[in-house]
């Protein structure tokens, strides 16, 4: 499945609610980050802390054009978390970290725009 990343794209196709419900997004706040020299594009490798009921997961995240390690640390973000684990390169990507594309295309993060509980769930 391919995804336009553009403002100009048009809507996807009709899915039911109970689709969206299975989509799993969370909040989380990033807790360490690593750079990833290793990746094919400018990358970081964040830890993340879903609370208790979830725990902290891994995310590979091309998000080097707006942000730096210390200005993640602490950040909550959003991400799918009941996606398969995704292997790249010798890193292991469990969950996806969410954003949308500046005019440039650089990836600005999704997150809530007042501190929420880790683990709640986008509804």
């Amino acid at each position: 499945m391919h995804i336009t990343h553009t403002p100009d794209a048009p809507a996807a196709a009709p899915i039911d609610f109970d689709d969206f419900l299975k989509v799993d997004i969370r909040v989380g706040t990033v807790i360490a980050v690593a750079p990833f020299p290793e990746a094919k594009k400018p990358a970081f490798k964040l830890t993340i802390d879903f609370g208790p009921a979830i725990g902290t997961k891994t995310s590979s995240a091309q998000i080097t054009g707006h942000y730096t390690p210390e200005t993640l640390i602490g950040r909550q973000v959003a991400a799918v978390v009941n996606f398969p684990p995704r292997q790249i390169g010798k890193f292991m990507s469990e969950v996806l970290t969410l954003g949308f594309p500046d005019a440039a295309g650089a990836v600005v993060l999704f997150a809530p725009d007042r501190k929420t509980p880790d683990g709640g769930r986008l509804f």
